[in-house]
Order: structure tokens, then sequence, then C-alpha cells
């Protein structure tokens, strides 16, 4: 008679977990409430209606865009993308500009510009105004396309401080000032593909630092121009 096969047992050891060291997470840092000053009262309180010797100083502007650009340059691969981030920096401005520009005007004369014409001349005149004091030196349609408009600056404030380096010589930050005005554009109802900042001067010429601000509005706002002209 043979006998029963043997059994064998075989066993299975778990792995055993690495030890994990829990370090505690720093507590919250407290809350800061807003800061009041000696008077009790913040940029909030201000009127929106200010006087003009409550300008920003020119200096202070320099340092503050200065840091802006150092910011985006560290971040930017190239130009182009530099560019681009200053407008996105410039265009959540010209959106909040229009309203309160608007908001500064006498009531009779308060008027949301409508029409195409009347929102470049705004642009041109009184935004330039609000933000350098002065109009800008030219408004012309484009002659090559009847979306196209171009608002020349012989001299931009924002270039007055800037050395660009010669390897990022098409380097242009008026892109800032291009990126406010597709905001204003684009609060008031008329669209735009882009908007971009392109300089013109020559080191001979009389304004070296002429830029020519390029806006293409989208072909739908054309369109509707047409219609309200023929209607009217």
């Amino acid at each position: 008679m043979a006998a029963p096969p043997s059994s064998t047992t075989t066993t299975t050891t778990k792995p055993t977990a690495p030890r994990t060291t829990h370090i505690p997470l720093p507590p919250p840092a407290p809350y800061v409430p807003l800061r009041y000053p000696s008077n009790r009262k913040t940029i909030y309180d201000r009127n929106l209606n200010r006087a003009r010797q409550n300008e920003v100083s020119l200096s202070s502007f320099a340092h503050i865009f200065n840091a802006l650009i150092s910011y985006h340059q560290n971040r930017a691969p190239s130009v182009s993308d530099l560019e681009s981030r200053l407008a996105l920096s410039g265009y959540p401005i010209g959106v909040k500009l229009l309203d309160l520009l608007l908001y500064r005007q006498p009531q009779r004369s308060a008027t949301r510009p409508t029409r195409l014409l009347e929102l470049l001349q705004f642009i041109h005149t009184q935004l330039w105004r609000a933000l350098f004091s002065r109009t800008a030196d030219a408004l012309e349609l484009s002659s090559s396309s009847s979306a196209e408009y171009m608002i020349t600056d012989n001299e931009p404030l924002v270039n007055t401080f800037i050395s660009v380096p010669k390897d990022m010589s098409q380097l242009n930050c008026a892109a800032f000032v291009g990126g406010m005005i597709e905001g204003v554009c684009d609060a008031a109802g008329f669209a735009t593909d882009s908007v971009t900042a392109h300089s013109a001067g020559e080191g001979d010429e009389m304004w070296p630092g002429k830029t020519i601000f390029l806006i293409k509005f989208k072909k739908e706002i054309v369109e509707r121009e047409e219609m309200l002209k023929g209607g009217s």
C-alpha cells in the first residue's frame, strides 16, 4: 500500500511598510486685517474725482514699471511672450479705466462710446490725457484693412526709462499700453482680435521712440458699424 503524498506548506511574508517620519506643519500665519492709517481712512475712502495734484510721480511709476518688466522677463522665454505678458498686465487696467473716466466726466458730456469712431477718439484723447496728460499724436485708418486702426505716440512715456539689451532689440514695452487699449475696447463692446505695439522710429529721426499701436477689430464689429452707417 502506497503512502499518501506529503503536503507542503508555503508561507508568504508581507513586505513591511517603510517607516515615515511625520513632520509637523507650521502653524498658519496669523490673519492680518486691513491696516488703517492714523486718520482711519484707506484707499477705498478716496474720492474717485481726484485732483491733478494727486497724480503719481514719474519716478514712482518708473520704479514700479521696471519691477513689472523684470518680473515678467524672468518668466518669459521670448520677446513676444514678454510683450504678451505686459499686455495681459495692462488689460484689466483698461477695463476699469473706461468706467472711471466716464464717471469723472461732467454729467452732460458723460456718454459711453457706441460707435467705432467715437471709441477711437475717446482712446486718442481722453484715455491718453488721463494716462499721460496729453493726447496721442495721430489716429489713422489702415490702408490695408477697414478693420485696422493705428494710434501713434511719438514718445511713449513707458519707454522713457527702459534700457533694452541688444539681444532683445525688438522689445517694445509699450505693449503694456496696448493691453490697456484692448481692455477699453472690450469693455465698451468693441471686441478686438489683437492690439499690438510696433516701434516705428529710427535712430536719426526726430522721434526715435515712435510707437504705433495697431488695433485689429473683429469682423463682426466692422459689419455692425457698416449696418449702423447704412441705417443712419
